[in-house]
């Protein structure tokens, strides 16, 4: 519906080109708000002891950006706390550091996210970084993450897993995407083949049983491939004020 409402009001008043360079961003925005899993916005750094970091993170999987806080316990585990609308993006996590050598480590991530898809999360990451010219640490990542809902929004469970890659280039905001993916809802080999039908003759046996949308909502079920997709570019409140 407020889809439909914004493409009307923007036919009226704008002219076929401008038009056509807007597509895009409606198609996001749908996007945007049908996504329905969430996960925590991860320190690029090294944990220490005392020490908040706090932001906002715009991500795919929420309908509005949320806002996130973290608190380091010691030299090697950390505290983080999201808090976004009702159901989508609130959560809690923590981070454990397991292995450390000069500049690069390995940490283990716990989560749980509160939406439509309830989800918790176990994610190893692999850290590195460099030092820039006014001495902050870029930072890049690659991680390996198990994901659970437990219970979605057609009532079932799914379980998946998958890559993600981030970086964090400037101190101001960082980037982070990945796919994480349930084999028994879809086959791998057909992820990229947007025609693949469930509940085709040929699929019907083994998927009729595990719907990609809710019926009575539309949002994308516990089976969805939109599901497992994550996109989100988190910002640093506290930037400026640092050195």
């Amino acid at each position: 519906m407020i889809f439909v409402i914004l493409k009307s009001r923007y036919n009226i008043f704008c002219n076929s080109n401008f038009k056509r360079n807007l597509y895009p961003i409606f198609f996001f925005i749908c996007f945007f708000l049908k996504s329905c899993a969430s996960h925590p916005v991860i320190n690029p750094h090294l944990p220490e002891p005392g020490i908040t970091k706090r932001g906002y993170a715009i991500s795919v999987e929420n309908v509005a950006p949320f806002l996130w806080y973290r608190v380091g316990i010691s030299e090697k585990s950390e505290f983080g706390f999201r808090l976004g609308l009702p159901i989508y993006g609130s959560g809690l996590d923590y981070s454990r550091v397991l292995y450390k050598k000069n500049n690069k480590w390995d940490m283990l991530n716990l989560s749980m996210s509160v939406n439509p898809n309830y989800n918790m999360d176990a994610t190893y990451y692999k850290f590195k970084t460099k030092k820039t010219e006014t001495d902050f640490l870029k930072s890049r990542w690659i991680g390996l993450r198990m994901m659970s809902i437990q219970k979605g929004i057609v009532g079932h469970t799914s379980n998946r897993f998958g890559l993600l890659f981030g970086f964090q280039r400037n101190p101001k905001w960082g980037m982070e995407i990945g796919y994480f993916h349930d084999p028994t809802a879809i086959p791998f080999t057909e992820i990229f083949n947007t025609k693949w039908d469930p509940l085709s003759e040929d699929n019907f046996d083994r998927f009729s049983n595990k719907p990609v949308t809710d019926k009575d909502s539309g949002f994308p079920s516990e089976f969805s491939r939109i599901t497992g997709f994550s996109l989100s570019i988190f910002f640093d409140l506290d930037a400026s004020k640092k050195k």
